[in-house]
């Protein structure tokens, strides 16, 4: 199963980037896992409805241009369904036996999700109520499906 995340913000910051591309290496051995970033839509940090509206619009229309129709869709998103690791990794396992090409986990940028992307997805996943910046979620999710293939393969690294 190939994986691929798609963040739609650009990881700047190296201390992210570094611990990302940590977690894609060791993910080497169990799946192929892309990374996609800087999908954003420049926009005022004062910016009405409207123009937040046309800003995930704009988004949305980018990371829906990468998906194939059969392609598995997981939206990260506060109100998804929230699953201990051991429950990801067991979802993560469906996901291997699918028979489909490729999972897309997406990560939104500072104002969430389009509407239009939040609707194709087969899944929504949450990691908590919080809300976190986007490389760190994206950071989070890279250790998460590590920590699942460790789960499922029995390996140590879960306690």
């Amino acid at each position: 199963m190939k994986y691929r995340i798609i963040s739609v913000g650009k990881i700047r910051e190296s201390f992210y980037g570094g611990g990302i591309n940590e977690y894609l290496k060791r993910l080497r051995p169990y799946s192929n896992v892309e990374l996609i970033d800087g999908l954003e839509e420049k926009t005022n940090p004062k910016a009405g409805d409207k123009e937040i509206q046309r800003v995930l619009h704009k988004e949305g229309e980018r990371i829906l241009a990468l998906l194939s129709s059969d392609e598995l869709v997981v939206a990260l998103d506060s109100h998804g369904k929230m699953l201990s690791s051991g429950e990801l990794a067991v979802q993560v396992e469906k996901w291997n036996v699918s028979g489909l090409p490729r999972v897309n986990l997406v990560v939104g940028g500072s104002h969430g999700l389009s509407p239009q992307v939040k609707q194709r997805a087969d899944f929504t996943l949450s990691f908590s109520p919080l809300t976190f910046p986007h490389h760190m979620a994206v950071l989070i999710l890279a250790e998460q499906l590590y920590r699942s293939f460790k789960i499922i393969k029995g390996e140590p690294y879960h306690k």
